[in-house]
């Protein structure tokens, strides 16, 4: 589980950045040069260490460098708030491949109800298709405070929420079949 968390603070690194710096100076321009320069620092620390990156890495590295230029030259702070969403949509895009989720799940969990792993990766596809869906939605307002809230609480919150209800019902369902079969 912490790596999971690990992973996606990796991520989101330059969003992080770009809110932290942006709560703490109110400045949009400063924080988006600072998430700018913090993603090619991220890079350039995993490439001198000998990381290999996949293409999610280089494609956050591109979306945080060409939106947060327009961002830059146009004073416009909606291109930097689109790239969450354009993250949300291309996961989506991934999540939409049959029993992506199962590699994911424990042994028990895999051979006891693939059908619902596989809906679940579903339903996640789904899901990050909507947070995307309300990230641009909020962005087009141009109000980074809003945006802000909803990157950092609904769409976080919404995961969170999601990873729950998924983890109690895949308990109750793989239980109720063990004792049935127990029982048959």
């Amino acid at each position: 589980m912490k790596d999971v968390f690990a992973k996606l603070a990796s991520d989101f690194f330059s969003t992080i950045v770009f809110l932290a710096v942006y709560f703490a100076t109110d400045n949009v321009l400063l924080a988006t040069g600072i998430a700018i320069a913090g993603a090619i620092a991220q890079v350039a620390r995993s490439r001198i260490k000998g990381e290999t990156l996949g293409f999610m890495t280089w494609a956050s590295l591109a979306l945080v460098i060409v939106l947060g230029s327009a961002t830059l030259l146009t004073n416009d702070p909606r291109f930097v708030m689109a790239k969450p969403a354009i993250a949300h949509f291309a996961i989506g895009a991934i999540m939409l491949k049959r029993g992506w989720m199962l590699r994911y799940m424990p042994s028990i969990v895999v051979q006891t109800i693939p059908e619902y792993v596989t809906l679940a990766g579903y339903a996640w596809a789904v899901l990050m298709f909507a947070i995307g869906a309300g990230t641009i939605a909020v962005a087009a307002t141009g109000d980074i405070k809003l945006w802000a809230t909803y990157v950092t609480l609904v769409a976080a919150g919404l995961k969170i929420a999601a990873f729950a209800i998924q983890y109690v019902l895949f308990r109750i369902i793989v239980t109720s079949r063990l004792r049935a079969a127990a029982r048959a």
